[in-house]
């Protein structure tokens, strides 16, 4: 266990923490000003409500003729002022915690935007579950901090300053006398407000790890079913709620402390002023209606105290959230477009937008790449040339740098400047806008959305029609296959697309490449889950309908890989053969005999007779 002291944060840091959010308090200013004085109405007219009875019991104590008469007035008048504090306590409650929502809104769009600029490292280091804690649960503390502790924050202050001002104006003696807890109340406060911060943070990250544990084991629930794991796996869940629930004990004890203490202060000061305001009302040094109003005001009082730790618990509880969606605000992309607001490179070159013509070339030159952390190079001096509207093929053992080498393409990758260019320019000085718009990439990690067939091909792009879609889906071969479900291409997939077998998945994903027409397109291995025949006609297809444009394909299949212009064999990071298919075979090199393999591997596959 943590000890005490390690689990103290700053004060002013809290507040620090919240200085993203201004902007919104900016934006909103003029609801905020008309929240805030709903506010004070509503804080004015119940400090009016203690004189209005203070008239009333003097009445009753003073005159002995009219008495019903003029307590029927005050009753009215209270009823009025009544009317006015729900009127206006609706108006700041609309205003004020209709701020907190807009904040609310704003903050998860300003999260999620900037998460989707973030590069491919934040989210290999960062669980999704974090994620989405922070996304869910962080911003409703936030706003919480936003709404009602705003709220509790200036009416405590107002409330509690106009209270004390009505008691003084009664008799400062018992208003001095009422006030001698309030030292403790501080330094109670303050012990209090110095452990919540952590503890907060504690929980939120608590919560973070049961939500990613809980997104992973129902993500995996096939595996686990499998498997008959679901006892262990019962068992990991059960462990981290029990960790869950223990940081939020630990927090609840400070809490619980905390409230009753402030109660048992405010009530002892209560039973002073009874003790010593009776005795002042019975020697006459105030009226009767001076010591029932204020014992109201005394009751006002408590409000404030009570919501000085309402707001400590709301704000310290928004800080710590805050201060974990900094932590993703402030994170910085590794590929940036380059030159940011002045449009400028490296060397102060400007960076090229969407208006060039895009062809399709592609070269590396003298390409070395790593990984961050790791020593080993990935790729060693890559010199290589893909001309516009060429098809070629890359071929190498597991593990040799293929898939490395095409994710720098649409730089999914950063790779070093002046090493990798399209179109003759370097990618590096390219807006990535401008670069990924040429770029149809299909990767090995075959994503569906849960979203309809039509949508999951189209993609979001807004000029595709549905004759395209339809074309894109039958030169991926699942045309009639996607027809064919109760609502055609309405249909809604499940998720990640589990409703369709792998190899549908993967054609679906073929169809979202070719439905956008980009100059250069890059198939990563993208039919490993269909036969060869089948594979073989997809390739087909696709290359009759990209006859002009640039292909790069990936493939462990004899089949795909001697329809391509040229073939380039990687081994260990470095590009070792280039040539064509019949070339390549005389050389009887490692292209050689990766195609030995190959033949042996398909013919098995087509249920040959392989001779001993």
């Amino acid at each position: 266990m943590p000890s005490l002291k390690n689990l103290t944060v700053p004060f002013k840091p809290t507040f620090r923490n919240f200085q993203p959010l201004w902007i919104y308090f900016v934006k909103n200013r003029w609801a905020l000003v008309a929240g805030v004085l709903s506010l004070l109405v509503v804080d004015f007219l119940q400090l009016m409500i203690p004189l209005i009875i203070k008239k009333a019991i003097n009445i009753l104590v003073v005159q002995t003729s009219g008495v019903g008469a003029l307590l029927v007035k005050q009753g009215v008048t209270i009823g009025m002022i009544a009317l006015l504090i729900a009127l206006f306590r609706y108006v700041w409650r609309r205003l004020l915690l209709g701020h907190s929502r807009k904040v609310e809104q704003g903050l998860r769009d300003r999260l999620y935007g900037h998460i989707q600029t973030l590069s491919r490292s934040f989210f290999q280091n960062t669980k999704t579950g974090d994620l989405m804690s922070r996304a869910i649960n962080d911003i409703n503390a936030v706003r919480m901090a936003c709404g009602m502790g705003l709220v509790a924050l200036v009416d405590g202050f107002i409330l509690g300053t106009a209270a004390i001002g009505f008691m003084m104006s009664i008799d400062w003696r018992l208003t001095l006398i009422s006030l001698i807890p309030a030292p403790v109340v501080v330094v109670v406060t303050r012990m209090v407000t110095q452990q919540m911060s952590a503890r907060f943070e504690r929980v939120q990250k608590s919560f973070s790890d049961l939500t990613e544990q809980a997104r992973e084991s129902f993500s995996g629930i096939r595996v686990i079913k499998a498997h008959q794991r679901e006892g262990w796996e019962y068992g990991r869940m059960k462990a981290r709620g029990e960790q869950y629930v223990g940081e939020s004990m630990h927090l609840a004890r400070t809490l619980a402390l905390f409230f009753p203490l402030m109660t048992l202060i405010t009530n002892a000061g209560l039973a002073v002023v009874i003790l010593l305001g009776g005795r002042y009302t019975i020697l006459g040094t105030i009226t009767p209606g001076d010591f029932v109003a204020f014992i109201a005001y005394l009751n006002l009082l408590t409000w404030p105290v009570m919501a000085m730790g309402w707001v400590v618990s709301l704000i310290q509880r928004g800080s710590a959230s805050m201060r974990r969606i900094n932590g993703i605000l402030e994170a910085v992309p590794e590929i940036q477009d380059p030159g940011g607001e002045n449009g400028r490179g490296p060397q102060g070159k400007r960076a090229e937008g969407v208006s060039e013509k895009a062809e399709g070339s592609i070269a590396f030159s003298g390409l070395n790449f790593r990984y961050p952390g790791q020593k080993e190079y990935v790729l060693k001096d890559v010199n290589l040339k893909i001309r516009a509207g060429e098809t070629i093929a890359i071929v190498g053992r597991v593990g040799s740098g293929k898939t490395t080498l095409l994710q720098i393409v649409p730089r999914l990758l950063n790779p070093p400047e002046s090493m990798v260019f399209v179109d003759g320019r370097d990618i590096r000085n390219l807006s990535l806008n401008t670069l990924r718009k040429k770029i149809g990439f299909v990767s090995q990690d075959v994503f569906i959305f849960s979203d309809t067939v039509y949508n999951n091909v189209a993609f979001g792009t807004d000029d595709v029609t549905d004759e395209e879609v339809r074309q894109a889906l039958s030169v991926a071969g699942i045309r009639e296959e996607m027809e064919a479900l109760d609502k055609g291409l309405g249909t809604l997939l499940g998720e990640r697309g589990i409703t369709l077998s792998g190899g549908q998945r993967q054609r679906l994903t073929i169809a979202r490449a070719v439905v956008g027409d980009f100059p250069i397109l890059i198939l990563d291995d993208a039919l490993s889950m269909v036969d060869t025949r089948t594979e073989a006609g997809i390739l087909n297809r696709i290359l009759d309908l990209r006859q002009d444009r640039t292909n790069v394909i990936v493939s462990h299949r004899v089949s795909t890989i001697r329809r391509a212009d040229r073939i380039f064999v990687f081994d260990h990071g470095s590009l070792k053969e280039e040539g064509t298919h019949e070339s390549l075979i005389l050389l009887r090199g490692i292209y050689a005999a990766l195609y030995e393999e190959q033949i042996l591997s398909e013919s098995l596959e087509n249920g040959g007779v392989i001779s001993s």
